[in-house]
C-alpha cells in the first residue's frame, strides 16, 4: 500500500521539476535521458511502512521551509558513488527519467565519485547555487554537520535515499526513504539457512564501513543465524567495500585461508559477482559454495539462473517517483514521517529466469 495517494502523478511531476545537474564541481549534465532497460520504469518502489515515533511527522510549518513551485524551483540531487555499480546507475537514472517524464526543467545532479569530502563540497555548492530542496544518497552516515548547518540556516529540507544520516529528524533532515536493512539481513540469513540445511561454515563479505547499510545488514544476518541456525558458524568477515574487484580479492584470500567454506553472504551483488569470479578461478563448480546476496542486479539474478548464486534479496534503487512525491506532499503542508520504508522482493531458482527483465 502506498503512503501516497492518487496525487502521485501530479506530485511526481512537480518535484521532478527541481533537481539541476552538477557533476564534479557542479558541472551540468543532460537530464533528458531515455529510460534504461530495467530502469525506473521496470519496477517502481512500493511503500511498505511509513514509520517513526508517535507524533514524529514533519510539516513545512514545523521545518520552517518556504513553499515553492517545484516546476520553477531548484532541487539538488547528490549521488555518492561512481556509477560503475548497477545500483547507482539505476538510482540516478530513476531521478533523471522521472524528471524527463514529467517535463521538469531544473535538475541539478552531482556525483561524489565515492569521495566523502567531495560529496560534502558538492552539496554545499548546491546550497550556494540556490537549491530549495536536496535529495541526497549519502556515502557515509556521519560527518554531515557542515552541510546540515548550512541547510538549516537557509531552511532547505533534505530527503535522504538508500542510506541514512545520523542527524535529527525535521531539524536536520525531512525523511529517509529506503529499505529495512536489518530485515534484508534476516531474509538473507533465511536463504542461507535453507541453502545449507541449517549447518556449515559461512563467510561474510562486509559492505563499506561508515554507513548504516553495512551495519544493519550485518546485524540482521547474524541475529537470524544465531536465533534460527546455531549450527551455522560464521568463520570469516572482511570488507569488500561494496565493490566487485574487492569482493573477488577478499574471496581469493578466503579460499586460501578457509578452503572448507560452505557459504558466502555478500552484502551487495557486486561483491557476490566478484566472489563468483574468484570461485571459478579456484576451480570450484557452480553450487559448491552457496552465495546469498542483496541488491537485485541483473548480473546477480542471472547468477541464480546459472547456478552460481543461491538467492538474492532485492534493494530497489528506483527512488525518483517516490522522492518527488514525498517532497510535493511536504510542500502541500502534509506531515512526512521520519522513515518511508519500501518493500523489497527476493529472487531464487523458482523465479529468477522469469524476473530478469525486472532486475536492474
Amino acid at each position: 500500500m502506498s503512503l501516497f495517494s492518487g496525487r502521485r502523478a501530479r506530485a511526481a511531476a512537480l518535484l521532478a521539476a527541481a533537481v539541476l545537474v552538477a557533476s564534479g564541481c557542479a558541472k551540468s549534465e543532460d537530464t533528458a535521458a531515455s529510460p534504461a532497460p530495467g530502469g525506473s520504469e521496470a519496477q517502481q518502489q512500493v511503500v511498505k511502512t511509513p514509520s517513526g515515533p508517535a507524533g514524529a511527522g514533519c510539516t513545512i510549518a514545523q521545518h520552517g521551509a518556504t513553499k515553492f513551485d517545484l516546476k520553477t524551483g531548484v532541487v539538488g540531487f547528490s549521488q555518492s558513488e561512481k556509477e560503475a555499480n548497477p545500483f547507482r546507475i539505476a538510482e540516478t537514472q530513476s531521478i533523471k527519467d522521472e524528471a524527463a517524464k514529467l517535463g521538469i526543467a531544473n535538475l541539478k545532479v552531482t556525483n561524489a565519485q565515492s569521495q566523502f569530502s567531495k560529496q560534502i563540497s558538492d552539496v554545499q555548492q548546491l546550497i550556494a547555487q540556490g537549491a530549495q530542496l536536496l535529495v541526497i544518497a549519502p556515502l557515509n552516515s556521519d560527518g554531515w554537520e557542515p552541510v546540515l548547518q548550512q541547510a538549516a540556516a537557509k531552511k532547505v529540507p533534505i530527503i535522504t535515499i538508500d542510506r541514512k544520516i545520523n542527524a535529527k529528524h525535521c531539524t536536520d533532515y525531512l525523511t529517509f526513504i529506503g529499505s529495512d536493512f536489518v530485515e534484508q539481513g534476516r531474509r538473507a540469513a533465511d536463504q542461507m539457512i535453507k541453502a545449507l540445511d541449517g549447518k556449515g561454515k559461512v563467510a561474510i563479505l562486509l559492505g563499506a564501513p561508515g554507513n548504516n547499510v553495512t551495519t544493519e545488514r550485518t546485524q540482521g544476518f547474524k541475529e537470524q543465524i544465531a536465533a534460527k541456525a546455531p549450527d551455522i558458524e560464521i568463520t570469516f568477515e572482511q570488507t569488500g567495500e561494496f565493490a566487485r574487484e574487492k569482493g573477488q580479492q577478499v574471496t581469493e584470500q578466503l579460499i586460501q585461508s578457509n578452503p572448507d567454506i560452505d557459504g558466502i553472504y555478500a552484502e551487495n551483488d557486486e561483491m557476490a559477482l566478484g566472489a563468483v569470479t574468484a570461485l571459478k578461478g579456484a576451480g570450484k563448480k557452480a553450487g559448491d559454495v552457496k552465495i546469498v546476496s542483496i541488491d537485485g542486479t541483473r548480473g546477480a539474478v542471472q547468477g541464480i539462473v546459472d547456478g552460481w548464486i543461491y538467492g538474492v534479496i532485492e534493494s530497489n534503487p528506483r527512488f525518483g517517483a517516490l522522492a518527488f512525491e514525498t517532497a510535493q506532499k511536504f510542500l502541500d503542508g502534509e506531515s512526512i514521517p521520519e522513515k518511508v520504508i519500501i518493500a523489497d522482493r527476493e529472487y531464487d531458482e523458482s523465479n529468477a529466469e522469469g524476473s530478469l527483465s525486472q532486475a536492474y
